[in-house]
C-alpha cells in the first residue's frame, strides 16, 4: 500500500500524520516542539513516530507500507531549500536543512513549504479545490497566511516565500507587526488583530452596565479576550463584537479583491479559527469584496470555506505537498 507522511510543524506541538493515496489519515503521533532547541535530536524522535506509525500500519495491512514521501509544513518553510529559514516561533533557531537531516533515517523524497502553501496545496488534491486551477487559500488564526495557486501549481517566487498576503500593507502607518512593518493586514484580521479591535471598540464605547446573556460584560479581563469568545457574543448579538467583525470583513474582503487582481483565481478558500464565527464576518466580507472588485473580475471569483476538516487539513496539506509535479 502506497502511503505519505504528513508533517505540520507548528512552534508548539508537531503533528504527523500516515496518509493514504485517498487521503484518509490512517495513523497520527505528536511530539512537543517547543522541546528541542537542535535540528538533530528533534527530527530523531519525529522519524522515530514515523517509523511507528509505518510498523503498526504495516501489521494491519498485512503488507510492507510503501511511503511515497515525507511533506512538511513549516513557518519559514523554502521549498526551494527544503530548510526552515530562522523561524521565529521556534526554539529550533537558524537555518534547519530537514531534507539532509531525514535522508539520515529513510531515503525518501522530502517536500517542504510554509504552513499556507500546505493548507492550499491540501485543498487542491483533497478538498473542495479539486478541478480548479487558479485559487487562493487565506488562513486565519495567530497569524494570516496564503498559498497561491495558478495553473494547478503552487507559487513560490524567486525565494521560495512568495504569498505572503497576510503582510500586505492595508493601513499605512497602521497597527505595528511581528515582521517590523506597521498596518499588515495580519494586524487586523488574524485573532490577535480581532481581539485589538474588539479592545478598542470597547474602550472607545465606555461602561455598558448590565449586558445581557452572551455578551461580554464590561468586567471581563482584556488579557482573557479570545477571537472565539468574541465571535460567540456577536452570534448572540452584542453590538460591539459585531462591529469587531464588521471591521474584521471589511479589511479582508478589501484585501481578497485586492488579491484578484494579479492571479484572477477562480476561488478563494478560507480556513481557521476566526472564520468559524460564520456570518458576522462573512457578511461584511462579501460585500466588501464585491464593492472592491475590479469590474473585469466580477462573477469570476467564488468566496468559499475549505471543506477540508479543521483537525485535519494542516496533516493533509504537508502529505500533499508530495503530490506536487517536481520541475
Amino acid at each position: 500500500m502506497k502511503y505519505s507522511i504528513g508533517v505540520d510543524m507548528g512552534g508548539t506541538n508537531t503533528d504527523m500524520g500516515l496518509v493514504s493515496e485517498e487521503g484518509k489519515i490512517v495513523q497520527r503521533r505528536n511530539i512537543s516542539t517547543n522541546a528541542y532547541t537542535e535540528l538533530e535530536p528533534y527530527v530523531r524522535d519525529m522519524m522515530h513516530e514515523v517509523e511507528t506509525m509505518m510498523k503498526y500500519q504495516h501489521s494491519v495491512d498485512g503488507e510492507a507500507v510503501e511511503l511515497e514521501g515525507i511533506g512538511i509544513g513549516a513557518p519559514n518553510g523554502n521549498y526551494y531549500t527544503g530548510c526552515v529559514d530562522n523561524a521565529p516561533n521556534l526554539t529550533i533557531k537558524g537555518v534547519l536543512d530537514f531534507g539532509k537531516e531525514i535522508k539520515k533515517y529513510l531515503p525518501v523524497q522530502v517536500v517542504l513549504s510554509n504552513d499556507a502553501n500546505a493548507a492550499a496545496y491540501g485543498e487542491y488534491v483533497y478538498g473542495g479545490a479539486k478541478g480548479l486551477k487558479h485559487f487562493i487559500m487565506f488562513t486565519l488564526g495567530t497569524g494570516v497566511g496564503s498559498g497561491i495557486v495558478v495553473d494547478g501549481k503552487l507559487v513560490h517566487g524567486s525565494t521560495g516565500g512568495a504569498g505572503e498576503l497576510g503582510h500586505a500593507i492595508v493601513y499605512p502607518h497602521g497597527r505595528p507587526c511581528s515582521c517590523g512593518r506597521e498596518g499588515c493586514l495580519e494586524t487586523y484580521a488574524a485573532a490577535r488583530g480581532i481581539i485589538q479591535t474588539f479592545y478598542l471598540l470597547r474602550k472607545k464605547s465606555g461602561p455598558r452596565g448590565e449586558t445581557p446573556e452572551g455578551w461580554i460584560p464590561d468586567s471581563y479581563p482584556d488579557n482573557e479576550l479570545t477571537s472565539k469568545l468574541i465571535g460567540d457574543a456577536a452570534n448572540a448579538g452584542d453590538p460591539l463584537a459585531l462591529e469587531a467583525y464588521e471591521q474584521t470583513g471589511e479589511v479582508l474582503g478589501l484585501a481578497m479583491a485586492n488579491a484578484v487582481t494579479f492571479s484572477a483565481p477562480e476561488a478563494i478558500f478560507l480556513m481557521g479559527g476566526p472564520t468559524k464565527v460564520g456570518e458576522p464576518l462573512m457578511r461584511p466580507l462579501r460585500k466588501a469584496f464585491e464593492e472592491n472588485l475590479l469590474n473585469i473580475y466580477a462573477g469570476s471569483c467564488q468566496i468559499r470555506m475549505s471543506e477540508l476538516k479543521a483537525n485535519e487539513a494542516a496533516i493533509l496539506g504537508a502529505a500533499a505537498l508530495i503530490k506536487m509535479p517536481r520541475d
